[in-house]
């Protein structure tokens, strides 16, 4: 796959005007107030498992509306104090799988928590629990266009509330600092967590790995891949909808989420990606805090959509573990 974007230089400096709704924060703060009120403590339930080095949880918390949605908690056995967390979001299609495959960050010391995409987790891995209750307009086979043609119905306000709530209900369990508290996730994962890291205050980091649903104007016709190209196909057949549906991706682009973010990050983008371009994700990185904290990004620059796979987890927990560190100096 030759390079298809701008070139490495013109991505280190691309920050692009991109829409965004005058009502995008009364949006997201009545979104989350609404679904706040309705949230029912989150449960805990031990998980007899061969795993003899963590302990296990199944989760049951409240996201969208009041919704429950599962997930999975892996700690270090034993532990004698509240440790770090890292929340992790799930790339597109996949579901939480089996707890012994998110074995990584419990091994380096911390609490880490997997959210299941609501509705998702048919596509690939080892499947996931939790249903998408809600209907949705006439889509195009997939999640891209499901209520797009109001912000109030679109998919992703939904996964976007669930995410947010999860870091709530995370601070409250006891094994967990509440002051220490990540994201991450990688492609879709990536773009959650960035919406994570827009809509919550007091994360330690975030950490996007080749994150997607950021930049939809750009990247909705530069790449023929999905999921990119649901939205291009739905817009084939709903020709007079271009301009609606592209005022309700505004209210979930990552770009705009990553202004109003208050944490450092940690990005990752492979510079010949043909279902993230690059530029999407060098968009949301140079918007990050509006400049006010740290984004740094790792570049694999003859890598597609892998990134940097177990290199990266390498980079990121060299980098969380600092800014821990520092944290507590």
């Amino acid at each position: 796959m030759p390079r298809f974007d701008f070139a490495p230089e013109k991505l280190r400096q691309y920050r692009p005007e991109v829409s965004e709704p005058a009502d995008f924060d009364v949006f997201w703060s009545q979104t989350l107030d609404s679904s706040r009120r309705l949230t029912r403590p989150a449960t805990l339930t031990r998980v007899e498992s061969p795993l003899k080095l963590v302990e296990v949880y199944d989760l049951d918390f409240s996201g969208f509306a009041g919704d429950r949605v599962r997930g999975w908690v892996v700690a270090p056995a034993a532990a004698d104090q509240a440790l770090p967390a890292v929340v992790e979001y799930l790339g597109y299609g996949s579901g939480r799988g089996l707890p012994q495959e998110r074995l990584v960050w419990a091994s380096a010391g911390y609490v880490h928590v997997v959210m299941d995409t609501r509705g998702q987790g048919s596509a690939w891995g080892t499947g996931g629990d939790t249903p998408d209750p809600h209907g949705s307009t006439p889509a195009f086979p997939g999640f891209m266009t499901r209520g797009i043609t109001r912000p109030a119905d679109y998919y992703y306000r939904r996964v976007f509330t669930d995410a947010a709530l999860l870091i709530d209900a995370v601070r409250d369990l006891p094994s967990v600092d509440p002051a220490r508290v990540s994201v991450t996730g990688g492609s879709q994962g990536g773009g959650i967590a960035i919406a994570a890291a827009g809509l919550v205050q007091g994360l330690v980091g975030a950490m996007p790995d080749v994150p997607f649903l950021c930049h939809f104007e750009r990247a909705v016709g530069l790449t023929e891949r999905m999921p990119y190209a649901e939205i291009a196909k739905y817009l084939a057949v709903h020709r007079n909808s271009v301009e609606q549906t592209f005022a309700t991706l505004a209210y979930f682009d990552g770009v705009n989420f990553a202004k109003r973010a208050t944490a450092p990050s940690l990005f990752s983008v492979g510079l010949i990606d043909p279902v993230c371009p690059p530029s999407t994700v060098y968009a949301a990185r140079n918007h990050w805090a509006r400049g006010e904290h740290e984004a740094e990004i790792v570049e694999y620059a003859f890598n597609e959509h892998e990134g940097g796979l177990a290199y990266q987890w390498d980079r990121q927990a060299t980098w969380l573990a600092s800014r821990l560190a520092s944290d507590r100096s």
